[in-house]
């Protein structure tokens, strides 16, 4: 039989041959191989299971809530565990580039505060903006897109970024950085924070649905209060509320409502709330080259992401504070568009949605056919006033005046017959009696108002009485001298109603008056205003707002406003008390 050549054993330099102990090494040594493979083999089973239920977890943490915020700030947490992280951030992408929201754990308030402003997305963070492929680093500095961080920013390594794909569109990142430990994140870390980043997806989707139902519930729950209010007889004048309720639904820092000024190619801010809204309220300013001016031209709502200077159009806001977000929507109406409702959020906070412009806008319209349906009822209000203003008018003239001037015939004719003093006395009622027809005739003139468009500024400040009589404790005295019924447009009108509202409103918060007394004088040329009260006067207050909307009204139109004297003295007017108080007069020019 031939032998075995040496060194063909199992074991290379091995002799078949050799003693006993040299026969059992060879399989002992593939037999430990097998065994390392094996437990190496089920140490990376268990890391897998270990890994896949540490990701169970994270699924559930992050698909347990439906606030958005809540959620974002989950899916950092989530995944910060999942790779064992130290530091964490989730970055929300901006429309134009860049970063719009950047939500952090592992550093601690210090840290943050030493930082200061937080990451924009550039550099490294900008390379997965702008290719959205999953990166991993061993060293953060080797890496040429590395731009270093800024003074104060703690220690960082290793690092690990994924895309967050919401239905195919990139919303952000998740950065991972400082693997606890080990050197580097795996390849498995990356599988798996890629796995929470797709579930992590559907949360957000899910997240924005229910915000965006929950925010339409909001605005359609704003139009019923607003409707169901301007029907009532009382309650907040109707511009003030809707822009109050869009404030509140939109989470916006200001709201103003925009109203056009006649023919005179300008603008005039009628409603403002929120941020500024002293300095915003009876602001003017010309209608060219304003976005207000292009919507109210196409009557289709604008959507700006931010108002920076490189915008088309201008805003009046930006004047007084630095817009970001806006949205502007058209107040339409059945005699066309009315005016424009501007709702505005300051720069740095989130941007408003296209679903939240659609909403916004229904309830615009809701908004303004609620204001129609106020105007058909006041018309209504006022044909009923007028109606029985006639009939007591047609009362007076067939039957009072006959009958006092039947009397006074009488009482001359007696009168006639006397000789000395009792003819003195009954020539004397026959005067009384001449003065009272004639005044019972202005009261038959004043009563007979028209009803046409554009008349009626009796009308309408009587009825805004009863709105301020409350705040006042009394009710103001009223008189109108001239036809203000037949050469006062509409336009005009409304501007009355504001600046009496105004007035006598700074009366009851200041004043602490016992009485007050409202003129408004029509002339051939100009309209007259005049708010007087007998209260404690201006004295050394410094906020004198409401004054400066009236000053803006006046200039607006051409006129002036004038703080003349106090209360007429008690010679000037028997039944006043004693002097003291303020005289307001706001004058405008009549066309």
């Amino acid at each position: 039989m031939t032998e075995p050549k040496p060194g063909s054993g199992l074991i290379p330099g091995s002799d078949p041959g050799s003693s006993g102990e040299g026969e059992a090494a060879g399989p002992q040594l593939e037999l430990d191989q097998l065994l390392t493979q094996l437990i190496e083999r089920a140490e990376d089973v268990r890391g897998a299971h270990h890994g896949l239920r540490e990701l169970i977890r994270a699924t559930n943490m992050i698909t347990g809530d439906l606030d958005l915020t809540t959620v974002l700030r989950r899916i950092a947490e989530a995944a910060c565990q999942l790779a064992r992280a130290r530091y964490g951030a989730l970055g929300v992408i901006a429309p134009g580039g860049g970063l719009e929201q950047f939500i952090h754990v592992g550093m601690d308030d210090d840290a943050v505060t030493r930082i200061g402003h937080l990451p924009e997305g550039k550099g490294l963070l900008g390379a997965l903006i702008e290719a959205p492929q999953p990166i991993r680093l061993r060293h953060l500095d080797e890496d040429p897109r590395s731009v270093g961080f800024p003074e104060g920013h703690p220690a960082m390594d290793s690092f690990l970024g994924v895309p967050i794909r919401v239905r195919d569109v990139v919303f952000g990142n998740l950065y991972l950085t400082g693997r606890l430990d080990r050197d580097e994140f795996t390849e498995q870390d990356q599988e798996l924070v890629t796995s929470l980043a797709a579930t992590a997806a559907v949360a957000i989707e899910n997240a924005r649905l229910f915000e965006q139902a929950r925010r339409r519930q909001q605005w359609l729950a704003a139009s019923t209060d607003i409707t169901q209010q301007l029907l009532s007889t009382q309650g907040e004048e109707p511009l003030h509320l809707i822009a109050r309720r869009t404030q509140e639904v939109a989470d916006a820092d200001a709201v103003t409502v925009v109203l056009p000024v006649g023919d005179t190619g300008r603008f005039i801010v009628e409603v403002a709330t929120g941020d500024s809204a002293d300095q915003l309220t009876a602001m003017s300013y010309p209608q060219e080259g304003t976005l207000s001016a292009h919507v109210l031209e196409t009557g289709e709502p604008a959507l700006v992401e931010d108002m920076s200077p490189s915008q088309l159009y201008a805003v009046h806001m930006s004047e007084l504070m630095a817009i970001g977000a806006l949205m502007a929507l058209p107040l339409s109406g059945a005699h066309g568009r009315r005016g424009v409702l501007l709702v505005a959020r300051l720069r740095g906070r989130p941007r408003f949605t296209e679903a939240e412009l659609g909403m916004a806008t229904t309830f615009a319209n809701h908004a303004a056919i609620a204001l129609e349906l106020t105007d058909a009822r006041a018309r209504q209000q006022r044909v009923v006033l007028l109606e029985d203003r006639d009939r007591i008018a047609r009362d007076l003239h067939d039957h009072v005046i006959q009958r006092l001037f039947a009397l006074g015939l009488s009482v001359e004719s007696v009168a006639t017959a006397l000789d000395g003093p009792p003819a003195d006395r009954l020539g004397r009622v026959v005067t009384e009696l001449d003065e009272t027809i004639r005044q019972i005739r202005t009261t038959i003139f004043q009563l007979r108002g028209s009803i046409s468009p554009g008349d009626g500024v009796r009308s309408a400040v009587l009825a805004l009485l009863p709105e301020l009589t409350g705040s006042l404790g009394f009710q103001p005295e009223v008189s109108f001298r001239g036809p203000v019924d037949l050469i006062v447009d509409a336009d005009t009108t409304d501007e009355i109603r504001a600046v009496i509202r105004e007035g006598l409103t700074n009366v009851a918060r200041h004043a602490a008056a016992r009485r007050a007394r409202v003129v408004v004088t029509a002339e051939s040329q100009r309209l007259t205003v005049e708010i007087s009260d007998d209260g404690r006067g201006l004295g050394e207050t410094t906020r004198r707002s409401g004054l400066d909307n009236l000053r803006r009204r006046a200039e607006a139109r051409g006129g002036r406003f004038d703080i003349t004297s106090p209360w007429p003295e008690p010679s000037e007017q028997p039944a006043a008390p004693p002097p003291g108080g303020t005289q307001l007069l706001w004058t405008i020019p009549l066309s």
